[in-house]
């Protein structure tokens, strides 16, 4: 299953990855994350893990996240390394010629069991939840002072 997606946030890619990156602010953009516990003590970087809790409708599940890919206002790549949706993702951030950045986002993995037959479905929904996901980045990073 893949994913792709790409949006615009009105500030530099710096301020974006750093935003993106911090596991304090990602209840604020991923509102399905109702708990976030970091697992690697230290500023977030390259082998960097964390604990998401992660609510849907009345399911709840835990899932360990890899930051595999860790270039600052460039790239950002994550791992599912414990959990029950595995499905990756890799942000690139392009600044644009205003100073903004412009984010192409990739989400793939496949599915287990059977998922697969519920593909479709599936894909739809994951689509639709970062859609309003990289929305609620956005609003979230162009707030800041």
């Amino acid at each position: 299953m893949r994913v792709e997606q790409s949006f615009t946030v009105r500030r530099p890619p710096g301020e974006v990855f750093a935003f993106m990156t911090d596991p304090a602010n990602l209840a604020s953009w991923q509102p399905s994350k109702v708990a976030v516990e970091p697992l690697t003590d230290g500023p977030p970087r390259k082998g960097y893990r964390v604990r998401e809790r992660t609510r849907i409708g009345l399911r709840q599940w835990d899932q360990v996240v890899e930051f595999t890919e860790f270039e600052p206002g460039r790239a950002l790549s994550t791992h599912i390394v414990e959990g029950s949706m595995p499905v990756d993702g890799r942000w690139t951030f392009e600044p644009d010629a205003a100073g903004h950045t412009r984010v192409h986002f990739v989400a793939e993995g496949d599915l287990p069991g059977l998922m697969r037959l519920l593909e479709p479905l599936i894909k739809r929904a994951i689509a639709r939840s970062f859609r309003r996901s990289h929305a609620l980045l956005a609003r979230n990073v162009e707030a800041r002072p």
